[in-house]
């Protein structure tokens, strides 16, 4: 019973902390840059130009589903045409080619920043 309030209490504390600390120690970093005479301009430099965040996402994800789908047709292969387990080919098979298909979505995301 107590622990039905003492977890999202606690998931809530977590959070809250994790925000207050990203934000005091941004700002305290800004204080500092501000007191030696850095200009204000180069927290506004990342978001003049590039690629917007969904184009990237919606590569990514693309690329993650297509490894995802060849990932299940090559374990399908695998365990029809050879002797071996299913319990372990269908998921290494499936992590090795979502990790490939996202290493191929980084590289094509990466060239899109460039354009």
């Amino acid at each position: 019973m107590l622990a039905g309030i003492l977890v999202p209490l606690s998931f809530f504390l977590m959070i809250f902390g994790i925000v207050y600390l990203i934000y005091s120690t941004r700002n305290t970093e800004r204080l500092a840059l501000i007191e030696k005479g850095v200009d204000a301009s180069i927290f506004f430099q990342g978001k003049e130009k590039g690629v917007p965040i969904w184009k990237i996402l919606v590569v990514n994800l693309a690329f993650l589903l297509i490894g995802s789908g060849v990932g299940i047709f090559i374990a399908l292969l695998i365990t029809t045409y050879t002797a071996l387990n299913d319990g372990a080919v269908y998921p290494s098979i499936i992590f090795i080619m979502a990790g490939i298909g996202l290493l191929t979505g980084f590289k094509t995301a990466k060239d899109l920043d460039k354009e």
